[in-house]
């Protein structure tokens, strides 16, 4: 591609999520945004109206004129919808999860690999600043406990909690420790709908890491916030801040008597944009020809961790059906 030329861009579902995707593509000068297509003819029109392009009720139509797309539609379109982009010739950022299953994501990996296509798995907090912070100061994490609680919102229930907030930090933790898993240990629950909203999991990595991660979708505060342990520092990441705080101790004295004392910084990069870090850099990838720093391997990666939390679940659910079984369909959202 002749880098003065404007990149192509579209944007497959413009729903919450998408209509944001199609804001900043719409704001980056080097960037034409072709046209959104959605299957709400109504909401592909108000989106393309807003962003000043075209509205497409078919996603296929709008291919021939794009050099890449964002893909967020619902979870399980995934493969379907990014299949055909790949066999079109587009270079895609797809939504996470990026499939729902390993089978799905595989398919997906070894078509772009083919066709010499970029994947991109939209994981955002990766480009949160505050995780762009924590990078340089990482040395060898002994321990991590992260909590990622969100109030109740009807959007996103088509997926468990796992797949809709621990994958992010299952992800996050994956890129941190740099070890193959040894361990799983979970638990969760079924509250306000059918699939689990609270859960936590425990991985034992090979390295003797150990990451506790509680995540819940009926909070009634929201919480993302990570704590790194490790020789010589304990490390504060939260993400709505997108700040990172680091403690350790340093020589120093209380009444002449030499007194170990902390030594807290702070680090962080609040005014950058989550959203358009991620899309800048998948223009540049696009651009350069460079794989993304969450790949169709990466997300491959925390599917696969995150399916197995799931399974887990649901073995260990056996144990308190009778419970759930007892209270039949009262209470749960979408319940049929």
């Amino acid at each position: 591609m002749n880098q003065d030329q404007k990149l192509r861009v579209g944007v497959i579902g413009v729903g919450y999520l998408g209509r944001f995707h199609a804001q900043k593509y719409a704001a980056m000068p080097d960037v034409t945004l072709v046209g959104v297509a959605d299957i709400d003819p109504a909401r592909a029109e108000a989106v393309a109206k807003e962003c000043g392009t075209v509205p497409f009720a078919d996603y296929r139509a709008l291919l021939a004129q794009t050099d890449a797309v964002s893909i967020v539609v619902p979870t399980i379109h995934h493969h379907q919808t990014a299949m055909t982009c790949l066999e079109h010739g587009v270079d895609i950022l797809l939504e996470k999860p990026m499939t729902t299953t390993l089978a799905e994501a595989d398919e997906v990996i070894a078509l772009a690999a083919a066709k010499r296509l970029i994947v991109q798995v939209g994981h955002l907090e990766r480009f949160n600043p505050a995780v762009l912070a924590v990078q340089p100061l990482l040395r060898n994490p002994l321990f991590i406990e992260a909590h990622r609680l969100s109030v109740f919102k009807n959007r996103g229930t088509d997926v468990d909690v796992i797949l809709d907030l621990m994958i992010h930090d299952i992800d996050i933790i994956l890129s941190m420790v740099g070890s193959p898993i040894q361990s799983i240990h979970t638990v969760g629950a079924p509250v306000v709908t059918q699939l689990t909203d609270i859960a936590n999991a425990r991985i034992i990595f090979e390295n003797g890491c150990t990451a506790n991660i509680t995540v819940s979708r009926i909070s009634l505060d929201s919480v993302r916030k990570m704590r790194i342990f490790q020789p010589g520092r304990y490390l504060a990441v939260d993400f709505s801040k997108k700040e990172v705080m680091a403690v350790r101790l340093k020589p120093g004295s209380e009444n002449g008597i030499p007194t170990p004392l902390p030594d807290v910084s702070l680090h962080g990069f609040k005014e950058q944009d989550v959203l358009e870090l991620e899309l800048r850099e998948f223009v540049e990838n696009v651009r350069l020809r460079r794989t993304p720093t969450v790949s169709g391997g990466e997300g491959r990666r925390a599917l696969e961790v995150a399916l197995s939390v799931i399974s887990q679940i649901k073995e260990n659910q056996g144990r308190f059906a009778h419970l759930l079984s007892a209270e039949g369909n009262f209470g749960f959202v979408n319940a049929p």
